[in-house]
């Protein structure tokens, strides 16, 4: 299966097959290679609109996930027929990322790809509202992390470390 990456916005510059192999990588250590991935690099003003449409707060935000399945965490989904082989699509804010690496002085490439793992978390039906539900999330983002370093020699970890 397949992770479609389309480029919408062009304020950054995004260098889209180290990411897209990143991805296939981070689906595959979740054990959901069989799925289809949607991912589209967003500017500020498409991330301000959906962030303001689906979860109230018209601002600018990192990542939105739209899962296609609703699972609990921790489940694949099971689907019925060819075209249920989909996890959903992720949102990634690139110019929003983009800006907190630079006043942070963060690699934007690399934080990137850890946004992406953490968006592939919230489509297989990962939360981080409550204490013990972040735990759960913050766990399985380090795991499909540590496999991607383990592949490309890289030392990423989850942004969401000091959230609770």
């Amino acid at each position: 299966m397949s992770v479609v990456l389309r480029n919408a916005q062009r304020s950054v510059s995004v260098r889209r097959a180290p990411l897209r192999r990143a991805v296939c990588a981070l689906r595959a250590a979740l054990g959901a290679s069989r799925f289809d991935v949607g991912l589209v690099c967003a500017g500020n003003a498409l991330m301000q609109r959906l962030n303001g449409t689906y979860r109230q707060r018209p601002e600018p935000t990192d990542v939105l996930s739209f899962p296609f399945h609703q699972v609990t965490a921790g489940e694949l989904p099971r689907p019925r027929c060819r075209g249920e082989y989909n996890l959903g699509d992720i949102f990634l804010g690139v110019e929003y990322i983009h800006q907190q690496c630079c006043d942070a002085g963060e690699d934007f490439e690399g934080v990137l790809v850890v946004t992406a793992a953490h968006g592939l978390c919230h489509l297989l039906g990962y939360r981080h509202d409550t204490k013990p539900a972040w735990e759960q999330m913050y766990r399985k983002e380090a795991q499909i992390l540590e496999e991607l370093n383990r592949l490309t020699g890289s030392r990423l970890r989850p942004l969401t470390a000091g959230l609770f």
